[in-house]
Formats: C-alpha cells, sequence, structure tokens
C-alpha cells in the first residue's frame, strides 16, 4: 500500500480504491491472542521472581502452574523480552577420598553420593543460628534442612539416622574436613558401622563440594536473601 501511495503519488483513500482493498483493513494492527499476552507476562514475573532461574526451569514452573507451553515458546519470549540466562556452573572431575585417593564427582544412581553443610544466618534480633542441609547427589534433592542455635555432631548423627531409615543409607557421604560437626570420631565410627564412607574436600576448595555449595547459593539468593526471620522458628 505504502508502495502504491509513493509510486502513483495518491492518497491512502485512493491508494485503497485502487487496489480494492478497505482502509479498514490496511490500518488493521495485529494483536496478541489473550493467552500469549498472560503467557508473557507470566514468564517475566517468574523471571523476577526467581532471579537465578533460567528459561528452562521457568518451563517446568509454568507447566507445574498449568500451561500447556514447551520449552521453545518460552524460549521465544526469554530472548524477545531480553531476560538473561544464569551461567552455568563449571562441571567438576572427581570426589576425594579421606586418604587422598579420587571416585568419580558424577553420581550415577540415588544413595550413592549425599553431602551435607551448615548455611550460617541470623534473626532479626542479630542473633545467628545454622541451617544444616543434606543433599543427594543423583538426584539434586535436598533430604533434609535443619536449623537450630546450635548444632553439634550429636545433632547431625540423629539427622542422618532418621534420614537413613527413611530414605536408605548412602553408599558415601561428602563434607569439608574443618567442621568439628563432621570430623568428630564419633560420627565416624558410627558411619563406619554403617559402611557409609566420609568423602572430605581439601581446604579452602569449596568448588570441590560443587552440588552442596551450589545449592547453597541459590538458596540465599532465592529464599534467605529475601527474607527476615524474627525468630527461630520461622526459620
Amino acid at each position: 500500500m505504502r508502495h502504491a501511495m509513493a509510486v502513483l503519488h495518491v492518497s491512502e483513500r485512493r491508494a485503497c480504491r485502487a487496489i480494492g482493498q478497505r482502509r479498514s483493513s490496511y490500518r488493521y494492527v495485529s494483536q496478541p491472542a489473550p493467552t500469549d499476552e498472560r503467557l508473557r507476562l507470566r514468564v517475566i514475573e517468574l523471571a523476577k521472581e526467581y532471579g537465578r532461574y533460567g528459561d528452562r526451569t521457568i518451563t517446568w514452573l509454568l507447566q507445574r502452574e498449568g500451561w500447556d507451553v514447551g520449552k521453545e515458546r518460552v524460549y521465544t519470549i526469554w530472548r524477545h523480552e531480553g531476560l538473561k540466562v544464569p551461567a552455568k556452573q563449571p562441571k567438576r572431575a572427581r570426589l576425594w577420598r579421606a586418604d587422598g585417593s579420587c571416585v568419580r564427582l558424577r553420581p550415577t544412581h540415588r544413595n550413592q553420593v549425599w553431602s551435607y553443610d551448615f548455611v550460617a544466618e541470623r534473626t532479626q534480633d542479630g542473633r545467628p543460628f545454622r541451617i544444616l542441609k543434606v543433599l543427594d547427589e543423583y538426584t539434586r534433592e535436598c533430604l533434609a534442612s535443619l536449623a537450630a542455635r546450635r548444632l553439634g555432631s550429636q545433632d547431625v548423627v540423629l539427622l542422618l539416622a532418621e534420614l537413613f531409615l527413611h530414605h536408605g543409607v548412602p553408599q558415601h557421604i561428602r563434607s569439608d574436613n574443618y567442621g568439628p560437626e563432621f570430623i568428630a570420631r564419633k560420627l565416624r565410627r558410627w558411619l563406619k558401622t554403617l559402611q557409609v564412607e566420609p568423602l572430605y574436600i581439601e581446604p579452602g576448595s569449596p568448588w570441590e563440594n560443587g552440588y552442596i555449595e551450589s545449592f547453597n547459593g541459590k538458596m540465599r539468593a532465592q529464599f534467605l536473601n529475601g527474607e527476615l526471620f524474627y525468630t527461630l522458628k520461622e526459620a
């Protein structure tokens, strides 16, 4: 239409009449379907709410909400809106035993390797508390999360005993080697009787415990940093 108007030097009305097109049709601007617009807005909302999630995880969240949507459609919206995909964590190649020998890092089945660690936090009054987390490295499932003002090796034993009864006994359990809760003689003897091999990372090398460290980072970024705990019970 614009070409015809430019070539013939006529108005929009005459150009439409010349080619037999209604002016209303020429001026029509297509509108996105209501569902498409709602989906676009929901993708943006989820991206803002979960700042560390990528388009694939957003797709999973949408599907869980009941949206009939595939990853390609979400990715198209993701790119069009200029949303940022978080950088992937580098994969690690090995796990180190206490004696210095190594085993494969990537577990191949459930209950092969568990890892546990603490996250430190404070309640609104400034008093510190810690959260003990236990993770299955194959399923990436957080098996337990225990918050307390003080947590010692006995608390670790009691929590693990409960998890062993519920989930089964893992082959390996990994932690740092400087926390007294994880290297206590009582804990090590108890694990040995159950034929659970403890795996300790090198001092100052948190990347060797990549699964739980990644979980810690997401937990802090997506939950702890946005919450204010007035009491330990709230945590």
